[in-house]
């Protein structure tokens, strides 16, 4: 890649990070109430995303080798259990992820 090329680059992805940062507050101003559709979409994605991280993480699980899907089943009960104990969303997915990463570097 050229400098040039290197330039613009850098110029287009510092553009598309302010333009996503900034445009909500210009089409949605503080003043004005939040339109329905989006309060909608505000309660239904953070469900959404949490079942599509499920199944993107266990597309490739087979459960006729290897650790026949024990990390996986253990780090999902993790997770169930931590999010059920404390109601954080983040926490549950950490948790998770560093329950599974524990299990498949030292234990499986």
């Amino acid at each position: 890649m050229t400098l040039p090329q290197q330039f613009i680059t850098i110029g287009m992805v510092v553009l598309g990070t302010l333009i996503t940062r900034f445009l909500p507050f210009a089409v949605f101003p503080a003043g004005r109430p939040t339109p329905g559709y989006i309060r909608y979409l505000g309660k239904v994605l953070p469900a959404a995303v949490f079942g599509l991280l499920v199944v993107y993480c266990l597309r490739n699980v087979d459960l006729l080798s290897g650790s026949h899907g024990l990390p996986e089943a253990i780090a999902i009960a993790v997770v169930a259990g931590l999010h059920l104990w404390k109601r954080q969303m983040l926490l549950s997915i950490a948790g998770g992820t560093v329950c599974y990463m524990l299990l498949v570097q030292l234990v499986f």
